[in-house]
């Protein structure tokens, strides 16, 4: 009993063990030092797939604010009552059902969740992968990587976002944030590197 405690304690302690979002999502060292994991899995990630880990986690911003079990917001009847969702579009990624299941079969991952961290960046670098051999786009284009990743690569290969000026801006915001968390990671990812950073509180 007092083993299970002390266990439960301890993870409690560390925050890669809980599925709140991030305190700070606008700056990616704070968001890495707090959620000890997840440097390792973005890296993991940004080796298999070849998608920078900015890019990577500005999207996972933009999908769900880094909620773990994210869904789009339900439409509403007469302007008030609750229905339907849009789409089945869930978790960090925000990836639909339909996608998930090529996501898994492809890249083998068959256990993999949408509401887990480390399945959910790996999507997102597969996709980004998926979109340079379908629509030409390179792996630092975070603009046509979003815009993709929102259409998906028939819409995107058809110009369906050319009409959106709303998804543009949106896309330039991702771009944005990649470009800060770029500069941010920068600066702390030597530190990241270092496994150290649970023993270092002591």
């Amino acid at each position: 009993m007092i083993r299970t405690g002390l266990l439960f304690a301890l993870c409690l302690l560390m925050a890669g063990c809980t599925t709140s979002p991030p305190r700070n999502p606008d700056n990616l060292c704070d968001i890495f030092r707090e959620k000890d994991d997840w440097y390792d899995d973005a890296a993991k990630a940004r080796d298999n797939w070849g998608s920078p880990i900015p890019t990577m986690m500005a999207i996972m911003f933009q999908e769900s604010k880094f909620e773990a079990k994210a869904r789009p917001a339900r439409r509403k009847v007469l302007g008030f009552i609750p229905w339907t969702r849009p789409s089945d579009a869930y978790g960090y990624s925000q990836a639909k059902t339909g996608t998930w299941k090529e996501y898994k079969r492809e890249a083998g991952s068959y256990g993999a969740d949408r509401d887990d961290f480390a399945d959910s960046v790996d999507f997102i670098g597969w996709y980004n992968n998926k979109s340079g051999k379908r629509s030409g786009i390179s792996p630092n284009n975070t603009y046509g990587l979003y815009l993709a990743y929102h259409e998906g690569h028939g819409g995107y290969n058809r110009g369906t976002w050319k009409s959106k000026q709303w998804l543009q801006n949106v896309a330039r915001k991702v771009e944005r944030r990649a470009g800060s968390y770029q500069s941010q990671l920068a600066g702390c990812e030597e530190d990241l590197k270092d496994k150290g950073w649970f023993f270092g509180w002591f």
